[in-house]
C-alpha cells in the first residue's frame, strides 16, 4: 500500500482556468502528491470554478455537495476551492454556510500561496480563507504539470479592462496585466526544448497585451508574434481570445508573415445587432466585424474563423436576433461557441428590466445552432480531397481500436487510422470524409 498522498482537479470553466490547474497540479506534485484520476479516491480535491455561465454553478455546486459523504467517512480528506467563483463574496459567504466541510477557499489572483494555505491547514486545524482582491505583480517561475507532453498553454495576460455589460471576469479576474516579453519567450523556449511543439497563447483579450521588455519599451501582441515566430523548433502558435475592437493591421499582417501562426482565429461576435453589440458595450459595430474577416481572410485565404455568439440577451428582439443570423450566414464560420444569455449577479446587465422570455432564448438558440452547423458542415466538407498537417494527439475519442485523432492548423479535428507511436508528431493526412464536427482522413501517400 502506497503511503504516498494523492490530488484530484476538476476544472470548470476556460483555458485560463484550465492553465491554472495546470500550475495547481505542478505545485502539489512538487509537494510530493502524486495525481489520482478517480476523484472520490484523491487525498485532496480541488474545484476550479468558473463564473460565466449558470450552468457552471450548478454542477459546482452539485459537485460540492457531492464530496460531503466522502468527507464524513475520511475527515483528513481535504477539499479546496479555487477560480473565478471564489471572488465573489455571495459565493464565498453561501460556502462557509451551507457547505462547513470545504477546507480551503483561495481565489484567481493568489494560486501561487496554495501550499502555504495547505501547510497552514495542517497546523492550525481551521479552514483557510485567503482571496485577494487585486492580482499585484505577476508571479513567474511556478511550476506547472501539462497534460500534453508536445503542446501547451502560455500565458501572456491576466485580467480584463473591457466591461462587458454581460461579464463578470473583470470583477474575477482583475484588470489587465501583461507579462514581459522575456519572460514569456523564455518560458516558450523551455517548453520547445521539453519536446512541445504548439504554444496557446492565453489571455482575456489577447489583442490588448501590452508587455514592457527589459529597456522599459512597450511591446505589442503582434510584435510579441513576431518574436516567438523566430524560435527554433517551435512549430505552431495559437492564441485565444481575441477581441474585435483590439484587433489592428499590424495583427492582420502578422498572420501574413508569420509561418507558424495556426490558421485560425477565434473572434467572439456575440450578435449580429448593432444595438445589442451597443447594450454588450462591445465597441464595435457588425460591418466592423465583417471588415476584420474580410481582411483576414484576405491574407491567410483559407483561415478557420470561430467565435462565441449569446442567444436572448435582455431586449433582444425577433429583428435583432435574425441580424445575428444573418451574420452568421456572411461569415460562414467553421464553429461557434454558442450560448443563452443567464443573468451574472453583479454585471450591469443584472438590472436589466427587459429579459427575454426562456422559451423564445431557447427557440432562437436552436435555430442559431443550425444556422452554425450548416455552415460548418459545409467548410468541413470542402477539406475533402485536401492533404493537411495534423498534430497527432492520441487515440481517437470515439472508441474505435487503431483509430487516432489530431488537430490541423486550422484547429479541426481529424480520426484517421494509424498507431499511438505517432502521437505527438505532426503528419500529413488527406482529408476524406467532412462531417459537421470533425473530419476524417488516412495519412497521405
Amino acid at each position: 500500500m502506497s503511503l504516498t498522498k494523492t490530488f484530484h482537479i476538476q476544472t470548470f470553466g476556460c483555458q485560463m482556468n484550465e492553465r491554472d490547474s495546470e500550475t495547481l497540479a505542478g505545485m502539489l506534485t512538487d509537494m510530493g502528491y502524486e495525481e489520482q484520476e478517480v476523484r472520490n479516491d484523491a487525498d485532496i480535491v480541488i474545484i476550479n470554478t468558473c463564473s460565466v455561465r449558470e450552468h457552471a454553478d450548478e454542477r459546482f455546486f452539485g459537485t460540492l455537495g457531492q464530496l460531503k459523504k466522502i468527507k464524513e467517512q475520511r475527515p483528513e480528506f481535504i477539499v479546496a476551492l479555487c477560480g473565478c467563483m471564489m471572488q465573489q463574496q455571495h459565493i464565498i459567504d453561501r460556502v462557509k454556510t451551507k457547505f462547513p466541510w470545504v477546507d480551503v477557499i483561495f481565489g484567481t489572483h493568489n494560486i501561487h500561496e496554495f501550499p502555504k494555505l495547505i501547510s497552514a491547514l495542517a497546523s492550525e486545524k481551521e479552514r483557510q480563507v485567503d482571496v485577494w482582491e487585486d492580482g499585484g505583480e505577476i508571479v513567474e517561475g511556478l511550476p506547472s504539470k501539462r497534460k500534453f507532453s508536445f503542446k501547451s498553454f502560455v500565458n501572456i495576460m491576466y485580467g480584463c479592462n473591457n466591461f462587458c455589460t454581460y461579464c463578470i471576469v473583470p470583477f474575477t479576474r482583475g484588470r489587465e496585466r501583461s507579462r514581459r516579453p522575456e519572460e514569456i519567450l523564455r518560458e516558450v523556449k523551455a517548453l520547445v526544448d521539453d519536446g512541445v511543439k504548439e504554444v496557446t497563447l492565453l489571455g482575456q483579450n489577447v489583442n490588448s497585451y501590452c508587455g514592457m521588455d527589459d529597456a522599459e519599451n512597450e511591446v505589442t501582441f503582434p510584435q510579441l508574434l513576431y518574436m516567438l515566430n523566430d524560435i527554433e523548433g517551435l512549430e505552431r502558435i495559437r492564441f485565444m481570445t481575441s477581441h474585435p475592437k483590439d484587433l489592428s493591421p499590424e495583427l492582420v499582417q502578422a498572420f501574413a508573415d508569420c509561418e507558424k501562426i495556426c490558421n485560425h482565429i477565434h473572434l467572439p461576435v456575440q450578435a449580429g445587432s448593432d444595438e445589442i453589440l451597443k447594450r454588450m458595450n462591445r465597441h464595435y459595430t457588425s460591418a466592423r466585424y465583417l471588415k476584420l474577416v474580410d481582411s483576414i481572410r484576405a491574407v491567410r485565404p483559407g483561415i478557420a474563423i470561430s467565435t462565441d455568439i449569446i442567444v436572448g440577451f435582455p431586449g433582444e428582439t425577433e429583428e435583432d436576433f435574425e441580424q445575428t443570423l444573418d451574420l452568421c450566414r456572411k461569415v460562414g464560420f467553421d464553429s461557434a461557441f454558442t450560448f443563452i444569455y443567464s443573468v451574472r449577479k453583479g454585471t450591469p446587465a443584472e438590472k436589466y428590466e427587459d429579459q427575454v422570455p426562456e422559451e423564445v432564448k431557447h427557440e432562437r438558440f436552436t435555430r442559431l445552432v443550425d444556422v452554425v452547423n450548416e455552415s460548418a458542415a459545409a467548410r468541413n466538407a470542402a477539406m475533402v480531397g485536401k492533404v493537411c498537417d495534423v498534430l497527432v494527439e492520441g487515440s481517437s475519442k470515439h472508441g474505435q481500436e487503431g483509430m487516432l485523432c489530431g488537430r490541423t492548423s486550422g484547429f479541426k479535428l481529424v480520426d484517421f487510422p494509424g498507431d499511438e507511436s505517432l502521437t505527438g508528431t505532426i503528419v500529413k493526412v488527406e482529408i476524406t470524409e467532412g462531417k459537421t464536427f470533425s473530419l476524417r482522413g488516412q495519412i497521405a501517400e
